[in-house]
């Protein structure tokens, strides 16, 4: 039994310079989907492609990049990576590989928040 009750729902927040940019660009690079933006409360809030997971973008002058990593499972990631290093994404070296595991790569947005793709290998194993 856990202390909280916890639903369904995951909001990954980040600080940003620029909510409005940040939004487009996980419009672009991500397929995100804008909910809202709150200017009077400096917040934006983007629905993920998985149900119950939004992304919170709080803008600050002097942002916390690299405050937290959530992953986003992808079917290749070969291809996303190519896809987004194309669109001139930073990525933090070479994907990661445990055959028979998982296919991982960290990148970065323009705030420098770290952002991982995996790609799951159980599946053939």
């Amino acid at each position: 039994m856990s202390l909280v009750a916890l639903d369904t729902t995951i909001n990954i927040s980040f600080s940003v310079k620029d909510r409005h940019a940040s939004a487009k660009w996980y419009e672009t690079m991500l397929g995100f989907e804008t909910l809202y933006h709150a200017d009077e409360a400096g917040w934006s809030e983007l629905q993920t492609n998985t149900v119950g997971v939004t992304i919170g973008l709080g803008e600050h002058t002097e942002p916390a990049p690299g405050n937290c990593v959530p992953v986003f499972g992808v079917a290749d990631l070969d291809t996303a990576r190519k896809k987004l290093e194309q669109a001139k994404v930073k990525f933090d070296g070479a994907t990661d590989v445990v055959e028979g595991m998982v296919k991982t790569a960290t990148f970065y947005d323009p705030d420098g928040n770290a952002l991982m793709l995996a790609e799951d290998l159980t599946q053939g194993a």
